[in-house]
C-alpha cells in the first residue's frame, strides 16, 4: 500500500517526491513505489457562504442578521477546484493506505490540509509531517519521524475555533455596518484594535503641548561636559534659573573631582522572529510587512535557505544545537566565508544564551538552514533579506562586545557636569557587522549592518571611538591622562535650548511593534484586572500573530482605512468615522488577547470547542445587536463630481498604500479606476519613484520635484539609455494596472469574509 502525501504548496510538494523518490507526474499528483505526492494551493477548501444556507441571503438586509449556521458547511473554493478533485481522486484509491499531512506545521497548516481532508470524506488513517525546513536533508528527518495525526487533533480544534468565529463574527458585523450605513465597512477583533491604536497615536501628537527647556554646556581641553542639577536632571523648563546659574559660572575653572573607568560587555542580539525581521526590513529597506513575508516565503520555500518564517520565537530548541555547525558551512560563501568558516572550527558553548525550550512553541527563530547557497541565484530583495539573517544569526554565535566606560564628573562654580563614553576593547559579535565580514562585499543595504546606524545602544561608535552618551556631554579625545584633581582652564559656558518632541505617527514597523505588544494602549491599566490583560497580552503576542500582521496592515490599505503620507501611516476619513461607529469592545487590545488565549487553550485541550463556539455564537448576536441599535451616521467627505460610468453616481476620490483611485459611492456596483500610481520608474532628474498618472496614451510620469514626461518618452528615454524598466515591465504593468482597474472593489461576501480572523488574518 501506498502514502498519500499532502503538501501546502506545488514547491515544497515537488521537493518532498524528489527526497521520497518520487518521479512520476500524474494529475496534480507525483507518484513513486512507496508515495503519492499531492499538493493544496493553500486553502482549497472554505466555510461555505451565507448564500449556501439560504438562497436569501445573497441579498444583505438587516432583518436577516446574525446568521448562525449550525452546522457549519464546507464548500471548495472555485478558483481551485481542479486541484481539489485531483487530491481527492489520489485519496480515494485503493492502493492508497495512509494519508502523511506535509502542510506548514501550524494552526493554519493544519486547517488547510483537514478541511480538504474533511470535505473528501476521508476515513484513512492519519500521520503528521512536522518540519521547520524543507531541506532535503530535513525532509528526510522528518519523515523517520513521522507523528500520529490524532496528536494534532487539538490544534485542528483551535483551527477550526478560530475559522468559525471568523465567519460568525467578521460576517454578522460587516453586513450590519455596511447595511446600517450603506457604505462598504468592516470591523474585525484585530483589524479595528489596530485602527483605534493610530486614531490614539493621531490623538496624542494633536494634544501634545511643546515645552521649551534649558541646558549648560561647557567646552575645554577636549571635553564637551553637560551640566547636572542635584536631583540628577540635566534640562530644566525654568530659563531664568539656567541663566543665574549661567552668569554664576563665568570665568570659572574646572576640577575633575570623578574619573571612573568601568570595563563593559554588550551581549550579541537575539535572533530574528518574524516581526523583528518585518521591522528591520522596513527600517533598513522600507520593504512592507508583507513584501518581507513573501521575500522570507521565497527564500524558505525556493530557495530553501532559511528556515521557516512564520515564527514568534527568538531562541532555538536544544535539539537544533548539533546542526549548526552544519549550517555555518552551509552558508560560510561570499561575504560570510571568514565569519562563518572561523565559527564552524570552532566549539560552541554548551548551553549557548539564544538555546531556550522554553521559549519556543511551534517554531525556533528563523535561522539558515543546511541547504548550500548560491547568493547570486538570489534577487537584491533576497539578498537584503538572507543577509539580516544570517548576519544576525553568526553575531548571535561569537562572543560579546567588550568596551571600557570612561565617567567624568567635573565641578565648576559650585555646579557639577558629566561627561561619559566608550571605547572598545574587543569588538566581539560586532566584527559580523564590519562591512565586508572579512571576504569581500557584505551589506547590501545602506547605513550600518547593526540596526543602529553607526552607534550600538551602548553608545559605543561603529569606529570603535567614543560616542555620545545620551544628556551626558561627549567625550572628544583621548583622556587617559586625566586624574582626580586636575584642573580645567579655559571653560567655556553656553546655554542650549531645545523643545519637547510629540510622539512620532506609526510607520510599519513601529506599528508592528505596537501590534506585538499593545499594553500602552489597554484602557484598564490599574489594578488585578490589569495585569491580569497585561499577562494575557504577553502570552498570545498582542495583537494578530507573526503570519497575520501584515495581512492586517495590508487590509487597512485596502479598505482605504489609511493612508501613507511619506513613511507614515494616517488615518483616512472613512478610518475615523468607522471608529465612531464599531461597538466599543472591537477596539481593544484586551478581547482580542482573551480570545487569542483561549484558542491556545484549546490547542492544548485545556478548553473545549464547544464551550467556546457557545461564547463566540453569544458575542456575535451581541455585536449585531449594538450595531442595530447604533445612532451615528456615516459621510462620505471624498466625494468628486465625476460620474461613474457603469451607474452615474458621484465617485469617490481614495488613496491606496500606493496609488490613488476613483471609487463609486454605490457597494453595490464596485466600479473604481486608477488614476494615478507610485511606480518604480526613478525620476531622472532627482531620482526618487514616480507617479504615472492618466490613462491610454495620455500616460504621463510626475515626479514631486516638478519633472514631467509622458510614457512614450520615457520608454524611448530607457530604451536609448539601455537600463532601468524594460518595455516588458512597462507592459507587464500596464496589464496588472487593467486588472486591478476592473476588479469590483465591493464584492460583499469576499469582502466580509476577508474582514476579520481571530488569529489576525483580517
Amino acid at each position: 500500500m501506498k502514502a498519500l502525501v499532502l503538501a501546502e504548496k506545488p514547491s515544497v510538494a515537488r521537493d518532498i517526491a524528489r527526497v521520497l523518490g518520487c518521479h512520476k507526474n500524474i494529475s496534480g499528483a507525483i507518484e513513486g513505489e512507496r508515495y503519492v505526492v499531492t499538493w493544496g494551493l493553500g486553502h482549497l477548501v472554505t466555510l461555505a457562504d451565507p448564500e449556501e444556507y439560504d438562497p436569501k441571503h445573497k441579498e444583505w438586509k438587516m432583518e436577516d442578521l446574525p446568521m448562525m449556521p449550525q452546522p457549519f458547511k464546507l464548500e471548495v473554493i472555485r478558483q481551485t477546484g481542479k486541484q481539489y478533485q485531483a487530491v481527492r481522486a489520489q485519496l480515494h484509491r485503493k492502493d492508497v493506505g495512509q494519508v502523511i499531512i506535509a502542510t506548514d506545521a501550524g494552526r493554519e497548516g493544519e486547517l488547510v490540509a483537514r478541511l480538504i481532508l474533511k470535505k473528501a470524506g476521508n476515513d484513512k488513517p492519519v500521520k503528521r509531517l512536522w518540519i521547520s525546513s524543507v531541506t532535503d536533508k530535513a525532509i528526510r528527518e522528518g519523515f523517520a519521524a513521522l507523528r500520529d495525526g490524532r496528536e494534532y487533533e487539538n490544534l485542528y480544534d483551535a483551527a477550526m475555533c478560530r475559522a468559525e468565529a471568523d465567519w460568525l463574527v467578521g460576517i454578522n458585523a460587516t453586513r450590519a455596518l455596511t447595511c446600517k450605513y450603506n457604505a462598504q465597512l468592516s470591523c474585525g477583533r484585530v483589524q479595528t484594535p489596530t485602527l483605534a491604536m493610530i486614531a490614539e497615536r493621531e490623538k496624542r501628537i494633536r494634544t501634545f503641548v511643546s515645552q521649551t527647556f534649558y541646558e549648560i554646556r561647557a567646552l575645554a581641553e577636549g571635553l564637551s561636559l553637560t551640566w547636572r542639577d542635584r536631583a540628577g536632571n540635566s534640562r530644566s523648563f525654568d530659563r531664568e534659573r539656567i541663566e543665574n546659574i549661567l552668569r554664576g559660572l563665568e570665568g570659572k575653572e574646572g576640577r575633575v573631582i570623578s574619573v571612573k573607568r568601568s570595563p563593559k560587555k554588550e551581549a550579541p542580539p537575539l535572533l530574528y522572529d518574524l516581526t523583528q525581521l518585518q521591522r528591520e526590513a522596513n527600517s533598513r529597506f522600507g520593504y512592507s510587512a508583507k513584501e518581507t513575508l513573501n521575500i522570507m516565503q521565497r527564500l524558505y520555500e525556493n530557495h530553501k535557505v532559511l528556515t521557516y518564517p512564520r515564527t514568534d520565537s527568538r531562541y532555538l530548541s536544544a535539539d537544533i544545537v548539533p546542526t549548526l555547525t552544519e549550517r555555518l558551512k552551509a552558508c560560510a560563501v561570499g561575504p560570510y566565508r571568514v565569519l562563518a568558516g572561523r565559527l564552524s572550527m570552532q566549539t560552541l558553548p554548551k548551553k549557548p544564551a539564544f538555546v531556550n525550550d522554553a521559549k519556543v512553541s511551534d517554531h525556533h527563530a528563523i535561522i539558515p538552514t543546511e541547504q548550500f547557497v548560491q547568493l547570486d541565484h538570489m534577487t537584491v530583495d533576497e539578498r537584503r533579506i538572507y543577509d539580516l539573517v544570517v548576519r544576525r544569526f553568526l553575531a548571535a554565535m561569537y562572543p560579546a562586545s567588550e568596551y571600557e566606560e570612561t565617567a567624568i564628573t567635573v565641578s565648576a562654580g559650585g555646579e557639577s557636569f558629566f561627561a561619559r563614553g566608550n571605547v572598545r576593547i574587543n569588538p566581539g559579535w560586532r566584527k559580523v557587522y564590519e562591512q565586508d565580514g572579512g571576504d569581500g562585499p557584505g551589506w547590501p543595504g545602506e547605513g550600518s549592518p547593526d540596526g543602529t546606524d553607526g552607534e550600538s545602544p551602548a553608545g559605543i561608535a561603529a569606529d570603535g571611538s567614543f560616542g555620545m552618551a545620551p544628556e551626558e556631554g561627549r567625550i572628544l579625545k583621548d583622556i587617559s591622562r586625566l586624574q582626580e584633581g586636575d584642573v580645567l582652564k579655559g571653560l567655556k559656558f553656553s546655554l542650549t535650548q531645545g523643545k519637547t518632541a510629540p510622539p512620532a505617527h506609526f510607520n510599519e514597523a513601529s506599528l508592528l511593534a505596537a501590534m506585538e505588544d499593545p499594553r500602552a494602549y489597554m484602557e484598564v491599566r490599574e489594578g488585578a484586572k490589569a495585569k491580569e490583560m497585561a499577562k494575557t497580552l504577553g502570552e498570545t503576542g498582542g495583537l494578530g500573530t507573526v503570519a497575520t500582521r501584515a495581512d492586517i496592515i495590508e487590509k487597512l490599505f485596502s479598505g482605504f482605512l489609511v493612508e501613507k503620507r511619506g513613511k507614515d501611516i494616517f488615518l483616512t476619513s472613512k478610518g475615523k468615522q468607522l471608529l465612531g461607529l464599531v461597538p466599543a469592545d472591537l477596539k481593544k487590545p484586551e478581547l482580542t488577547a482573551d480570545w487569542e488565549m483561549k484558542l491556545s487553550r484549546i490547542a492544548r485541550g485545556e478548553l473545549s470547542r464547544e464551550r467556546f463556539m457557545r461564547e463566540i455564537r453569544e458575542y456575535a448576536g451581541e455585536l449585531t445587536g449594538q450595531i442595530k441599535a447604533g445612532e451615528g451616521t456615516f459621510r462620505h467627505d471624498n466625494l468628486t463630481n465625476t460620474k461613474c460610468p457603469a451607474c452615474g453616481k458621484r465617485m469617490l476620490l481614495v488613496k491606496g498604500k500606493n496609488s490613488q483611485m476613483l471609487v463609486c459611492q454605490d457597494r453595490a456596483c464596485g466600479y473604481r479606476e486608477t488614476i494615478s500610481r507610485t511606480t518604480n520608474a526613478r525620476c531622472p532628474v532627482c531620482h526618487k519613484r514616480m507617479e504615472l498618472r492618466g490613462k491610454g496614451d495620455g500616460q504621463i510620469f510626475v515626479c514631486a520635484c516638478g519633472h514631467k514626461e509622458k510614457l512614450a518618452a520615457f520608454e524611448a528615454r530607457r530604451k536609448k539609455e539601455g537600463a532601468g524598466v524594460s518595455r516588458r515591465d512597462v507592459a507587464r504593468y500596464m496589464e496588472k494596472q487593467k486588472k486591478e482597474a476592473a476588479e469590483p472593489v465591493n464584492n460583499a461576501f469576499a469582502q466580509a469574509l476577508a474582514g476579520i480572523r481571530l488569529d489576525g488574518k483580517e
